[in-house]
């Protein structure tokens, strides 16, 4: 067990680095991260920042000796240096449960080999595996990257077999999987955390929106009955213990046709969660610390009906920031800002979490807020 005094490692310095690294120090630990950006938004707030390749041995030879544990704020780590890191220190999630959900396809196949149920997909290494997929993925369909794709990134719609060469000639002719396009009911996820004594805390489950492939909306509780609830904190439970699980995960679902499908994994925080920053006991952060360190998980209970949009770049005009003011006239809109130093459209400035008695009440001011900020209408949820 860490306790306070102990420095903790992050990989990574995004806005994902930057909530752990406020929650660690506010809990009293020193946080180093190591980060390529010398703009990185944790590194800013960290007690050091190590502005280095995340394959830099020096930066990683420091790393494993100054800190006491180290964790990652987002998956695309490469495995070669959480492996050397892991000869030398502890290092939670561990090695294989990133390195696993790195890769699209090696990510369904656990799924698949563990028995949660999926979309249909099918595997594409080479052009011998297109005429299979076409076959046997029914369409419409989406062709996936399989690694480096990222809120809608690396993704290509598929009509019709005969699009599939096409397709795949449009990402690359990386390995990919060809992903059926199910119909949704709705989109979900939970964040869960496991410790090292194998407990699991499982956060109320999110219902999301997404806009373009990048989460807009999220709206906690989600609105589903409790036995697909309880699928869904089953599921996910199941998932962090197979992958022998330490530290923070969110698993993001479908429903279509009344029907639970595994969508993704993170191995780490999630944008969905973000709304625990203020409507929960335990922020998803503060337990990523506290399974890092081996302490006893935090309470997730739900305090109050939740709504969190995420603040993309596009509202930055001119490199000018939204009329804040708008926000800060509701006194149940608390707004987060992730310190980076230039808006762009599509990119994760910061979110806003609104709080009231009822989600219908959380969810009118939220939209409000929303036309406020935009000048536009309001947008149907």
């Amino acid at each position: 067990m860490l306790l306070p005094g102990a420095t903790l490692g992050m990989l990574g310095g995004g806005q994902l680095g930057r909530m752990f690294t406020i929650a660690a120090r506010n809990m009293g630990y020193e946080v180093v991260v190591l980060d390529p950006d010398p703009d990185s938004p944790a590194g800013m707030l960290a007690s050091d920042h190590v502005c280095a390749d995340y394959l830099d041995t020096t930066a990683l030879q420091y790393l494993s000796e100054t800190c006491d544990a180290i964790t990652t704020e987002f998956e695309n780590v490469p495995a070669e240096s959480l492996e050397y890191l892991a000869n030398h220190c502890d290092v939670r999630p561990g090695a294989r449960a990133v390195t696993l959900t790195q890769d699209r396809i090696s990510e369904k196949t656990f799924l698949h080999d563990n028995g949660f149920a999926t979309a249909p997909f099918a595997v594409i290494r080479d052009p011998a595996d297109l005429d299979t997929a076409a076959r046997t993925v029914p369409t419409p369909a989406i062709l996936k990257i399989a690694r480096f794709g990222y809120d809608g990134k690396g993704q290509y719609p598929v009509a019709s077999g005969e699009e599939l060469a096409g397709a795949w000639q449009e990402l690359g002719n990386n390995p990919c999987v060809l992903e059926q396009r199910v119909a949704l009911d709705l989109e979900i996820s939970v964040v869960v955390a496991r410790g090292i004594d194998g407990e699991s805390r499982c956060y109320p489950v999110a219902e999301n929106v997404h806009r373009h492939g990048i989460l807009d909306v999220s709206l906690v509780p989600a609105r589903i009955d409790a036995d697909l609830e309880q699928q869904v904190l089953k599921a996910a439970t199941a998932i962090a213990g197979a992958l022998d699980y330490v530290g923070v995960l969110a698993v993001e679902f479908f429903v279509s046709r009344g029907e639970l499908l595994v969508n993704e994994i993170a191995p780490r925080p999630h944008n969905s969660g973000h709304y625990t920053l203020d409507a929960t006991l335990t922020s998803q952060f503060e337990q990523q610390v506290r399974a890092v360190c081996g302490l006893p998980l935090g309470d997730p209970r739900l305090l109050s009906p939740v709504v969190m949009i995420n603040l993309l770049g596009d509202l930055w005009q001119d490199q000018k920031p939204p009329a804040w003011d708008k926000l800060f006239a509701h006194s149940n809109a608390k707004l987060h800002l992730y310190g980076k130093r230039e808006a762009r459209p599509g990119r994760k400035m910061g979110h806003y979490n609104v709080l009231a008695p009822t989600l219908d009440k959380a969810l009118h001011t939220a939209q409000e807020i929303q036309q406020q900020l935009a000048g536009t209408g309001t947008r149907d949820t």
